[in-house]
């Protein structure tokens, strides 16, 4: 599974979304399960899936799909 999907499917399943609802326009707080828990519940996923440890900042910015594919870059992930 390349890094794309793998990040797609943390989405998919901290949020219980489909893959559509997926792009520029998913934010912090659009839909109900991205509250703090399912923000945090996402958080330890990606770190999980992409073995890494994201710095605080990075975790309270983690604002959007989009933004969350320019924090991971940051990482090494590599899209």
């Amino acid at each position: 599974m390349n890094n794309r999907r793998k990040y797609d499917k943390i989405f998919m399943d901290s949020f219980s979304i489909e893959q559509s609802a997926l792009g520029d326009d998913l934010v912090y707080n659009k839909i109900p399960s991205w509250d703090s828990i399912g923000h945090m519940t996402m958080v330890a996923a990606i770190e999980e899936a992409f073995n890494i440890t994201m710095e605080t900042d990075d975790i309270i910015n983690f604002g959007s799909y989009k933004k969350g594919l320019e924090i991971l870059t940051k990482y090494g992930v590599k899209f």
